[in-house]
């Protein structure tokens, strides 16, 4: 179960919820991250997509993901687009989860964490639904 944080307005740019994604989403909302494992070639996927990008399989499985990792790297946005202006500026990073996958996500913290930084995924529960971010543990 992740922790999270309450975030009181709405969400910039939501995510497209589509019939396949809402699993994720909604998981998300309960403090799940979760993601898309091949049946197949037992590869995880991230985003969590329909069908395996490196064998084609259609047969995936949702599982869980623990959250943790660590930053791999950031960079802090000034010039966002205009949708985003209002939140800058605000950090961005590629973070290496425990289990193998690299993400991109917003970065919550008021100072510039290390490279290699141990980080855990949080929700961001905005009052029109979840994102995501890492923090620094």
């Amino acid at each position: 179960m992740l922790a999270s944080q309450a975030i009181d307005r709405i969400r910039a740019f939501p995510p497209r919820m589509t019939e396949f994604t809402k699993q994720f989403w909604w998981g998300l909302a309960s403090g799940d991250f979760q993601t898309t494992r091949c049946d197949g070639c037992e590869r995880l996927t991230f985003p969590p997509k329909p069908f395996c990008p490196h064998c084609w399989s259609e047969g995936v499985r949702w599982v869980p993901l623990s959250g943790r990792g660590k930053l791999y790297s950031q960079t802090v946005v000034h010039a966002a687009p205009m949708v985003f202006q209002e939140e800058t500026p605000y950090r961005v990073g590629i973070v290496d989860l425990d289990e193998g996958l690299r993400i991109a996500t917003r970065v919550l913290s008021e100072t510039e964490p290390g490279l290699d930084t141990a980080v855990e995924i949080v929700v961001l529960q905005y009052r029109d639904g979840p994102l995501f971010a890492a923090r620094p543990l």
